[in-house]
């Protein structure tokens, strides 16, 4: 169980998406529909479908996780580290390939319990099949 507190849903998303105003958008307004209502609302591009994948990190659903990993890359399970609080999302660019193929780079920042600050920076790659996108991989820069 991690040691940092799970945001609430009345709260800004921690995808850090913003609206046309720059002001932060409510989870149950971002990435919440995502991953409160997985069978109902597919994540709609590869972008808000790795915002969705940030905040499920942050809010421990290791279940969104898996559903939203394709099938032949996807690990048989997701462990989280015990008192990570993360930090924060950066969209760095986003390339849509094709009508089923997306790239999004981004940079997540978080503090271990001991207090050591890391950034992953990753290109993410994405599929869609059928009206859903799945992370395949990425590569870590």
């Amino acid at each position: 169980m991690s040691s940092s507190p799970i945001p609430s849903s009345a709260g800004p998303c921690p995808c850090g998406r913003t609206d046309r105003r720059d002001k932060p958008i409510a989870y149950a307004l971002c990435c919440g529909r995502y991953l409160d209502d997985f069978d109902a609302v597919p994540a709609p591009d590869a972008e808000s479908l790795m915002r969705s994948r940030y905040t499920a990190f942050v809010r421990e659903r290791a279940d969104y996780l898996l559903a939203t990993w394709e099938a032949e890359h996807r690990p048989a399970v997701v462990e989280f580290e015990p008192g990570v609080k993360w930090l924060g999302l950066d969209v760095r660019s986003r390339s849509v390939l094709d009508a089923d193929h997306a790239e999004v780079e981004f940079v997540a920042r978080q503090r271990s319990l001991a207090g050591v600050a890391t950034r992953l920076h990753e290109r993410s790659r994405f599929v869609r099949a059928g009206e859903r996108w799945y992370y395949i991989d990425g590569d870590r820069r």
